[in-house]
């Protein structure tokens, strides 16, 4: 099996709604033995209790802003960067009312957002992800938000991938200063990707931390906030990997990648 299949399978395993399940389940399981019934019951009221917590806005909004770690950009200002890089979030394959695949709902804020920076700063644009997201985001780019992309990156599949096949195509193009456009949530992640790729940063983060909930509303579960906490978490643990793969490169026991230099 392709090894980005397992991490993909890996992730929905640990972060939640999965993982609390699967630790709930296990202490079900427990329960037989009536040696372990006591750790079992534990295990099973920690699983369901922490899959509830996660659900909650208040639980949301504090893992999303622990994940954001950049402000918003001032577009009043000038902003010393050579292109704009979006990097993709998802897609709809096939998109009935499209007639064709069309951006996911995370690629979409991304790409509106992108637009606003495009405008404001005449900067050119790189769109960067899977080849049905690279080609929704280029065709949404044109028809509805009137802009084009000068470069299209369309195959990667994740962010370690985004940054060094960008980079391959911008060094090319003589850029080695970007304006970066992800989510708020995943910008810490993707700026270290892309320096490591050697391309210098601007962080422009879309889709920041909004208050939504109030009083009682914030401590009742819902899809959106258990949504929200899976993300986060996600970007917590895609951390924890590149810091783990540093770690293995300055112990000698991963080649350390070089910055994409020009050709």
């Amino acid at each position: 099996m392709d090894v980005f299949i397992w991490k993909i399978v890996l992730k929905n395993l640990v972060l939640p709604p999965t993982g609390p399940l699967l630790l709930a389940l296990a202490g079900l399981g427990l329960t037989a033995r009536s040696r372990l019934r006591r750790l079992g019951l534990s295990l099973c009221a920690t699983g369901v209790l922490l899959l509830w917590l996660l659900a909650t806005p208040l639980m949301a909004d504090t893992l999303v802003r622990w994940a954001e770690k950049y402000p918003a950009l001032d577009l009043s200002k000038s902003v010393d960067a050579q292109a704009i890089v979006i990097l993709a979030g998802g897609v709809r394959v096939d998109a009935p009312e499209y007639g064709s695949s069309a951006p996911g709902a995370t690629t979409l804020e991304r790409l509106v957002y992108g637009a606003r920076v495009a405008r404001a700063t005449g900067l050119p644009i790189l769109v960067s992800g899977s080849r049905y997201e690279a080609a929704a985001m280029e065709d949404f780019l044109r028809r509805d938000l009137a802009l084009r992309a000068s470069w299209v990156e369309n195959r990667s599949r994740d962010t370690h991938e985004n940054a060094r096949k960008s980079a391959l195509i911008l060094v090319q193009a003589g850029v080695h200063r970007v304006v970066l456009v992800t989510s708020a949530a995943h910008m810490a992640r993707s700026v270290m990707e892309f320096e490591q790729a050697g391309i210098a940063v601007i962080p422009a983060p879309a889709a920041m931390w909004t208050l939504r909930d109030r009083g009682i509303t914030g401590w009742i579960p819902n899809v959106d906030a258990l949504t929200r906490s899976q993300r986060a978490l996600y970007e917590a643990l895609g951390r924890a990997v590149l810091a783990a793969r540093r770690g293995l490169t300055l112990l000698g026991v991963m080649p350390a990648e070089r910055p994409v230099s020009g050709v």
